[in-house]
Parts: C-alpha cells; sequence; structure tokens
C-alpha cells in the first residue's frame, strides 16, 4: 500500500532501493595521530585555522574512530540497511606509496565491517573521499602527477585485497569535480592551490579519471572473477 496524502513510506519506493546514510573518513574518524594514520592533505590544510571559518579541524571530529559501535548501532536502530563510508588512504599506507602497509589501520576498516555485517547493514566503501595522503601532495604535486595513477592503484587493490571478501559495492573517487575545482583551482578545498594555472584543474581531473580506470582493471583482473569462484 501506498503513502496517504503528504506521506511518504518505504512503500513509496521501488523493491531494491537502498536506504542507508553515507559519511567520508576526514569528516567523522578523527583519531589524526592514532593506528599508525599518516596526514592527509586535509589534517595538514585545517592545521591553518584561517583556512575554515570557525577555526574546526577532524582532528577528533566525532571520534568514530573510537566510537563507530555505537554509530552502527544507531544506524540499524533507524532502519537503515547500508553505509557507505570510506577509507582513509593514509591510515591504509601512511606515506600514500603502497610499500608498507598500516595494519593497524587494516583492523580497524575490517572491525568497522564485521560490526556493520553483524548488524544487517551493508556495506559500500568509497576509495578516495578527497583524503589524498600529504607526502603524495608534498613530494610530487598530488593529483598533478601522473605518478599518483600507480600509488592510487597499488592503494585500491590492498583495500579489495583485505575487504573485498564482504564489500561487494565499491566507490572510487567521490565527487571529482571538488578535488580538480575547489582544490587545484578555488583553492578553498585542501590542499588549497590558487596558482591561477589554468590548466591545473583539468590535469587533476585527467589522472583522476585514469586512477579511477587504473582500479577498475586492477578489480576486474585480479578480484572479481575469484569471487565469482567463490
Amino acid at each position: 500500500m501506498g503513502s496517504t496524502a503528504g506521506e511518504v513510506t518505504r512503500a513509496d519506493f521501488p523493491e531494491g532501493f537502498v536506504f542507508g546514510v553515507a559519511t567520508s573518513a576526514y569528516q567523522i574518524e578523527g583519531a589524526r595521530n592514532e593506528g599508525g594514520k599518516g596526514d592527509s592533505i586535509w589534517d595538514v590544510f585545517t592545521d591553518n585555522k584561517e583556512r575554515v571559518l570557525d577555526g574546526s579541524s577532524g582532528e577528533v571530529a566525532v571520534d568514530h574512530y573510537h566510537r563507530y559501535k555505537e554509530d552502527i548501532e544507531l544506524m540499524a536502530k533507524l532502519g537503515f540497511g547500508a553505509y557507505r563510508f570510506s577509507i582513509s588512504w593514509s591510515r591504509i599506507f601512511p606515506d600514500g606509496l603502497g610499500t608498507a602497509i598500516n595494519e593497524q589501520g587494516v583492523a580497524f576498516y575490517n572491525n568497522l565491517i564485521d560490526f556493520m555485517i553483524e548488524k544487517g547493514i551493508q556495506p559500500y566503501a568509497t576509495l578516495y573521499h578527497w583524503d589524498l595522503p600529504h607526502n603524495l601532495q608534498k613530494t610530487m604535486g598530488g593529483w598533478l602527477s601522473d605518478k599518483i595513477v600507480e600509488y592510487f592503484a597499488l592503494y585500491a587493490e590492498a583495500c579489495f585485497a583485505n575487504f573485498g571478501d564482504r564489500v561487494k559495492h565499491w566507490i572510487t573517487i567521490n565527487e571529482p569535480i571538488q578535488t580538480c575545482i575547489n582544490a587545484y583551482a578555488v583553492g578553498i578545498f585542501a590542499p588549497g592551490l590558487c596558482k591561477g594555472v589554468a590548466a591545473e584543474p583539468f590535469l587533476a581531473g585527467h589522472h583522476q579519471i585514469l586512477a579511477h580506470a587504473a582500479a577498475v582493471d586492477v578489480y576486474r583482473r585480479k578480484f572479481k572473477l575469484s569471487k565469482v569462484v567463490k
């Protein structure tokens, strides 16, 4: 039965419609210097308090890193069936280079994913929600360098390998326009570049498209078929 006038119920949505909530790692996790995490560009960007209207940062945020069980319990109580979260690249690879994986970071996301599933909530994981490892920005210019495509592919592969047995829904890069225009042209988002170089936001966008394609290729070649077999 549908809703009465002025009311909206689940019955108004088609079968299979997913009701969920969404966050990003920097917005909620906190624990900037815990669990082996490296700095992201947003950690460094918000160190300059003049860049944020109220001077706040995500250093603590809502402390999701420590209170994720409470948060998941609330989602379940509200009846949501999905949680779209993002993985912090610098919590998996603190320097962004894909050489030494941070096992504490892997453990955090494993625990988060397991508790979601225990509560009947399907995990939807975003690989990149704007929080590039600061080391990649500092040493090679972040999304302005073609080298970042290789590093993103390594990071994506690590996530697929460690979480892909339970995560069936992946998003590669959230809202690329934000990290192209607002980050590399206007300068109001991390890393806060506004040099007036017209090509830079387009170059960042180009490399994000290539990074997306590289991650998809890794998934299809190394993980997709193995899941079908299982």
